[in-house]
Order: structure tokens, then sequence, then C-alpha cells
């Protein structure tokens, strides 16, 4: 793979730009992880649209970096990553934190992900109980004690 000496340096400039992303992203996703802890939902739409917009600028480094490697008619890997970085250990360094923020990135939007499913079965089980409750309402006695409802008849029917 030929490799001109300005590739290098914009291939370094674009791994600090991602891993610089990551970093905000990771921090998004902590405070995402806070929220569904804590139960701050409402707080989670106004996060949710910066966590998609990081997303997004994230997606475009990653695109602009096939595309470097595409131009040069190689694919974009670790290995080739590492070859045109090797004089540039700066550089080489920040792609390493890259390849780790990804992980850890990973890994915290599926921790997440799994507290929304919690979230939303807590919610549903509680929907559940309130609605079979609502079919079934308790009467209360002239002593205040509860007691079972007739069935439901509609009047005039036999």
């Amino acid at each position: 793979m030929a490799i001109d000496p300005g590739f290098a340096q914009r291939l370094a400039l674009l791994i600090q730009d991602e891993r610089a992303g990551l970093q905000g992203f990771i921090a998004l996703l902590q405070r995402e992880e806070a929220l569904l802890v804590a139960t701050q939902i409402d707080a989670l739409s106004a996060l949710a649209e910066k966590k998609t917009a990081l997303y997004r600028a994230l997606q475009r480094l990653s695109d602009e970096r096939v595309v470097m490697f595409a131009r040069l008619g190689a694919k974009v890997s670790d290995e080739n990553i590492r070859i045109v970085l090797a004089d540039l250990p700066e550089a080489l360094s920040a792609w390493q934190d890259v390849v780790s923020l990804a992980a850890e990135a990973k890994e915290r939007n599926r921790i997440n992900g799994q507290l929304i499913t919690e979230r939303l079965q807590n919610n549903q089980q509680a929907l559940s109980v309130l609605l079979a409750a609502a079919e079934h309402p308790q009467i209360y006695g002239p002593d205040g004690q509860s007691r079972p409802t007739a069935s439901r008849r509609l009047f005039g029917a036999a």
C-alpha cells in the first residue's frame, strides 16, 4: 500500500476527532445510565437528541476513514491503520484509545439497553395490574369492608 506523507497526517487528525467524539459519547451514555437508574425519564428525551447527533458525527468520521482508505485501494482494518501510523506514536496511541473507547461505548450502550428493557417490563406489569383492577373494582359495604363485586351484567339483560 503506497502512502503519501499527508495521508498519515490526515488520518491522525481524523482519529483525534474520533477519540474526542467517543469520549463525549461515553459521557452521554454515563449520563443516560444515571438518569435511567434514577428513573428521571423526562430528562432522557433531550439526552437522546444529543446522543443521536453525536452518534451521527462519529459515523461520519468513520465513513471518512473508509473513504480515505478506499482511495488508496485498501480496506480499513486495525492492521492497515497501524501500518499507516507506524511513524506517528501519538496518533497510534490515539487509535488504541479509539478502539478501547468504542468497546466501552458498546458495553455501556448494552447496559443502558438492559435498563430500558427492565423499565419497560416494570411499566408493563404495573399497567397490567392497574387494568386488571379497573376491570374488577372493589366495592365496600356499609361496614367499610370490601366485598366481591357481582358479575358484570348489562341492565335489562337476562
